[in-house]
């Protein structure tokens, strides 16, 4: 298992006094509204199994009410489960005591909303080192690195300013130093972009992106963007009335949608810039041929190459140039414009 991993294993949330009680009935069946028509209970989260790789970025995805604010609060235990278990690491979250849990949160865990959660009163310097306060670091340390982050996130010259005197991304920028000066290994960002304007939401994806490539926190990501999903996940996980629907990465979704509701999503996606070469090559036969193109090409970008040089045929190279698959102009285009899955079947 990768450091620094979350396993969600059979996962299981009933909101309701005595939710214990009906875990069994929903294991044999009982849909979330016959629980709360019957029982007068609410079905939350069921049977999550989720593997987010220590590192990279797991994205939780889903509509209103599919359960992905409910599966990020059980991370850090802000919500206990009903049945299952949370392992960071292999510890279970959920059977920690009380101070256990109080070092996992203070220590391991920082979290990013969408309402930015910050405090009014208090300047950026003095919301970045907030949780660095709590956890008893020396002041003049605290200022020290809650300011290197301030830099780092481009707030340089606005220490001073208070929440009400930045913009949203400003404000979410401050959010995010928040996060970084306490140096947890979890990031948890709960729709943390859904309130910013479109091109600011762009630009705070790319620091994300830019920052991690450096930082290779293990982050959970929650949103119902589904282009934000692909931009940002290592790994996607797609939940629908607290179940896991589909859970791979963004081009193995893509590709082959698991059913309709996710064929539904993906179907306005823009393939092009979202899948690569080497996810729809096929295996080389004889010698390489036509132009290298570098695994992790985007289809949009390998075409127009192509066609640029005039030519039908390409090559897939790795990282250290040797070629590790074919690729040819129709199947290229095909992949592009085809909604199902039968490409990626066909390349398998």
């Amino acid at each position: 298992m990768a450091s620094h991993a979350i396993e969600v294993k059979n996962l299981y949330k009933i909101f309701g006094p005595r939710g214990e009680e009906y875990v069994d009935v929903v294991k044999n069946g009982m849909g979330k509204t016959e629980l709360n028509e019957k029982h007068g209970h609410v079905l939350g989260l069921q049977d999550i199994n989720i593997s987010m790789p220590g590192g990279c970025i797991t994205v939780v995805m889903g509509l209103s009410g599919s359960g992905k604010s409910t599966l990020i609060r059980h991370i850090n235990r802000l919500i206990d489960p009903t049945a299952g278990e949370v392992l960071y690491d292999g510890v279970d979250v959920c059977k920690m005591n009380e101070s256990d849990l109080r070092a996992f949160r203070r220590n391991k865990t920082a979290m990013v909303f969408q309402k930015f959660a910050l405090l009014p009163h208090r300047n950026v310097l003095e919301n970045t080192i907030y949780g660095l306060e709590i956890q008893g670091v020396e002041r003049r340390e605290s200022e020290k690195r809650a300011l290197g982050w301030i830099d780092r996130v481009g707030l340089k010259g606005f220490e001073k300013h208070y929440p009400n005197q930045l913009s949203g991304g400003m404000q979410q920028r401050v959010g995010l130093a928040r996060a970084l000066t306490n140096d947890a290994e979890i990031l948890l960002m709960d729709e943390a972009y859904s309130a910013l304007d479109p091109l600011i939401r762009v630009d705070m994806q790319s620091v994300l992106l830019e920052l991690q490539k450096e930082l290779k926190k293990t982050v959970v990501f929650i949103t119902h963007d589904l282009d934000e999903a692909l931009r940002l996940g290592d790994k996607i996980a797609i939940l629908r009335d607290g179940r896991v629907v589909q859970q791979g990465t963004g081009q193995e979704i893509v590709l082959s949608p698991a059913d309709d509701y996710i064929t539904a999503f993906v179907k306005e996606v823009n393939r092009g810039r979202v899948i690569n070469v080497e996810t729809i090559m096929r295996p080389l036969s004889g010698n390489p041929e036509g132009l290298p193109l570098a695994a992790g090409t985007v289809l949009e970008a390998a075409a127009r190459t192509m066609t640029g040089a005039h030519i039908n045929a390409a090559h897939v190279v790795d990282a250290n140039g040797r070629p590790i698959g074919a690729i040819d102009l129709q199947t290229i285009i095909a992949a592009m414009v085809t909604p199902t899955g039968h490409v990626a079947r066909k390349a398998a």
